[in-house]
């Protein structure tokens, strides 16, 4: 699914199932949730804190979709492409950090 695909597949899901968009204010604070969500898993898959109970079951790739569903929907309601802005953003890296990474020498050494 492109991007652009996946824009109009939740922009129709929201019209049929969600009645409306939830304002840009409160789409903002679920992806600031979301985030949070995706924070946790990690900060216990990968960092020093152990799981609880309430967190054994909760899936990297189920919050992290979460994520991309509100970031698509803030998009759609905000009337931005976000296929031409990944593509904008990747550009504008590209030039900026050609090599400027591979000079890094915390990224090169052991």
């Amino acid at each position: 699914m492109t991007l652009k695909e996946a824009q109009k597949k939740i922009d129709k899901w929201i019209k049929e199932y969600g009645v409306r968009y939830f304002s840009e204010l409160t789409n903002m604070a679920i992806l600031t949730e979301e985030v949070g969500e995706v924070a946790r898993i990690i900060a216990r898959r990968y960092g020093d804190q152990s799981f609880k109970k309430s967190d054994k079951d909760k899936q990297l790739e189920d919050e992290l979709a979460d994520v991309l569903f509100v970031v698509i929907c803030l998009a759609n309601q905000t009337g931005i492409d976000l296929e031409k802005a990944l593509k904008n953003n990747l550009h504008k890296k590209t030039k900026r950090d050609k090599t400027r990474h591979k000079r890094n020498n915390k990224l090169t050494s052991s």
